[in-house]
């Protein structure tokens, strides 16, 4: 049995190690592979074009393949689950179960777009570390940000890390996603929706109306965490995907 876990703008697979050393110590979940890939142009992976959402989920389901498995829980968070949708709208075969984790279903409206253009000319003109800084306040919790530094530093490192052409694609495949909501009622797989009480990005009460759309749909909401709920509260995101690869 095989989980995927996406990562998010401007992460990498190593965004997830907290997470993934977590599950892998648990005996009640020993049956189950964790594959935390990197996005084409984030982490080790090149910014090899297209860098589409559609072309990060077609690699998504060629990682299933090659490891042998028919299906695997896919989880995404934040842009992550923006590419979850388009695995399920493009290979739904291959999903067992959705995890969709701080993100939204919606399309970017106007201001969004806009924002993601300026963001873009941000990174071709100061780099990938002045990207990092301007995502640390939306990504972190009011907690996080208060009293735990070292969460801010080690991802403030991580996004700094990333490709500028990596960065510019991922911003542009954002910018020109597709509404997801018309698929909510019409996912037919088991799918836990995860939410930072603090989030201020994709907040709660967004979290809560997309699990009500999809039918079945179990919302966790984390407390002391924000739009990064897997990087500020592990062990709670841990315990939120064991209980539900569990009930599969």
């Amino acid at each position: 049995m095989l989980l995927v876990l996406i990562h998010g703008f401007p992460h990498a697979g190593a965004f997830w190690t907290p997470v993934v050393d977590r599950l892998r110590a648990r005996p009640d979940l020993a049956g189950w592979r964790v594959e935390a890939p990197d996005l084409r142009g984030f982490g080790a992976a090149p910014p090899e074009p297209p860098l589409t959402l559609d072309r990060h989920a077609d690699d998504l389901a060629a990682l299933i393949e090659r490891a042998g498995e028919r299906q695997a829980v896919v989880c995404g968070l934040s842009m992550g689950g923006y590419v979850a949708f388009a695995l399920w709208r493009r290979h739904p075969e291959r999903v067992r179960a959705l995890v969709l984790a701080d993100t939204r279903a919606g399309a970017d409206d106007e201001a969004q777009r806009a924002k993601r253009v300026a963001l873009a000319e941000t990174a071709r003109r100061e780099g990938a570390a002045a990207v990092a800084e301007s995502q640390l306040p939306g990504a972190l919790g009011r907690t996080a940000r208060a009293g735990e530094p070292a969460l801010a530093e080690g991802l403030r490192a991580l996004m700094a890390s990333a490709s500028v052409d990596g960065i510019v694609g991922a911003l542009e495949a954002m910018r020109t996603r597709p509404d997801s909501t018309p698929l909510l009622p019409a996912i037919t797989v088991p799918t836990l929706v995860v939410v930072g009480a603090e989030d201020v990005l994709t907040p709660p009460r967004d979290s809560r109306a997309m699990a009500d759309a999809i039918p079945g749909a179990t919302l966790v909401e984390i407390p002391a965490a924000g739009h990064v709920s897997a990087w500020e509260r592990p062990d709670a995101f841990a315990d939120a995907l064991a209980d539900f690869l569990r009930g599969l």
